[in-house]
């Protein structure tokens, strides 16, 4: 089966490593698109669109987490992989809750990098494009990445969002840890942090404060579930 040429966004200040990473794309048949700052990188992604964006954690003049919460505030949603030599569970947690939607340590395997990052393509395209998902008081408006309860905007985090967003996916229905792992922080083992846990309760006072009803079930030792908030 062919595979779908990706439109790529790179963002890396080392020319050695960019250049690898381009040619690598351009063996599998992708267009690749290096910058070399974030500053630059960040226009680019408001101007141009891409199917995937590769991001360095550490670079000259805004570090990747920086760039990373900013294209989510923004409202881009396009698939972020963030490729860094930081790969310890705690740096790939950080950077998974700061809105990326991958993380992979250097040094990489080649086809590693290209199956996750056709993996991520996949995932994004097969999302439903509804404008809105609304359930009981709650409306989640995808592409603006806003929260409404009662008509009253929720400021949320660009982490609580993907949260509060992947629980109006699954309204009702109970989601246990291990899908939020996989389906939101794209960790497919337990990396033994509480992240979650700490990421659950910021997204439950946000949800909750100021109104007179839960917003969040906890069905302990299952996981949790979105009320209606009536």
């Amino acid at each position: 089966m062919t595979n779908t040429p990706l439109r790529i966004l790179y963002v890396e200040d080392d020319q050695r490593t960019a250049a690898a990473v381009s040619e690598l794309a351009q063996a599998s048949g992708d267009v690749l698109i290096w910058e070399e700052n974030g500053s630059a990188a960040l226009l680019r992604a408001g101007m141009e669109a891409f199917d995937v964006i590769i991001l360095d954690r550490m670079l000259g003049d805004i570090d990747g987490l920086t760039i990373t919460r900013r294209l989510r505030e923004s409202g881009i949603g396009t698939p972020i992989l963030i490729m860094s030599a930081l790969g310890r569970s705690s740096d790939r947690a950080e950077g998974l809750d700061a809105g990326a939607d991958d993380y992979m340590a250097k040094p990489y395997e080649p086809d590693e990098l290209m199956a996750r990052l056709r993996a991520l393509h996949r995932r994004s395209a097969g999302k439903e494009h509804q404008a809105v998902i609304i359930y009981g008081s709650f409306e989640c408006h995808l592409k603006a990445r806003t929260a409404f309860r009662d008509n009253q905007h929720l400021s949320l985090s660009p982490k609580e969002f993907e949260l509060f967003r992947y629980f109006m996916e699954n309204a009702g229905e109970m989601v246990t840890r291990e899908m939020l792992l996989r389906d939101v922080w794209n960790i497919d083992f337990d990396p033994q942090t509480n992240v979650v846990d700490v990421n659950i309760g910021r997204l439950r006072r946000k949800l909750e404060e100021g109104f007179g009803t839960p917003a969040l079930e906890t069905i302990f030792g299952s996981g949790y579930r979105i009320l209606e908030g009536k």
